[in-house]
């Protein structure tokens, strides 16, 4: 088996390793709501995308009262 000749430095060691970092999740605030979402996808508080309702979410609000 192979042995290294020389030890990496911490530099070289450090940077290898913040390649595999973990990025905070990108979020913007909706228009309407100004509830926090994805971008482009529907705002999960208000049902909507670029102005328009996509989700009614009063429809849903109903069906967990009533569970």
């Amino acid at each position: 088996m192979s042995v290294p000749k020389q030890r990496h430095t911490k530099q070289r060691r450090d940077a290898k390793r913040d390649r595999f970092a973990i990025a905070p999740i990108k979020t913007q605030t909706c228009p309407k709501c100004g509830g926090a979402k994805l971008a482009h996808r529907v705002c999960q508080t208000c049902g909507t995308y670029k102005g328009n309702e996509v989700i009614d979410t009063l429809k849903k609000s109903k069906i967990k009262s009533q569970k």
